[in-house]
């Protein structure tokens, strides 16, 4: 993909990509903690990828500073995105948070900033299992 292609594509295709990028990166992380059972890494993995997850931390990204103006920018064209989509589980605000998680995480991955995107992903291991997102 070049600069042209993602710089034009709006927040929900963003979001699109990003998701898939997002939950396979959780999805390796709980593989390489050694969990087998379906079941188990369906349920931890809820509290990496649900909207409520998204929500938790992109206030600490913002409590922590933790993003670049452009990386904030691809996020707020996914939060902003008009969605036909109906939020299941949550509430609106939580489900517009992490579309805007998810863009962030499509922008990372279609400018080849695949570095950032491991840099953040640890950041997020770290904040979930510490229990920073659990309120």
């Amino acid at each position: 993909m070049t600069n042209l292609q993602y710089e034009q594509m709006n927040g929900l295709s963003l979001a699109y990509i990003g998701d898939a990028i997002y939950e396979l990166e959780v999805r390796q992380h709980l593989i390489s903690l050694g969990l087998t059972k379906v079941n188990e890494l369906q349920k931890r993995s809820k509290h990496y990828v649900s909207a409520k997850a998204h929500a938790a931390l992109f206030d600490l990204m913002m409590t922590n500073e933790i993003l670049t103006d452009t990386e904030l920018s691809y996020f707020k064209r996914g939060r902003n995105a008009k969605s036909h989509t109906k939020a299941k589980n949550t509430d609106v605000v939580s489900y517009r948070v992490s579309t805007g998680v998810e863009a962030l995480f499509g922008f990372l991955y279609l400018s080849q900033q695949h570095d950032r995107i491991q840099t953040l992903m640890a950041w997020i291991f770290e904040q979930v299992e510490s229990g920073r997102t659990v309120k």
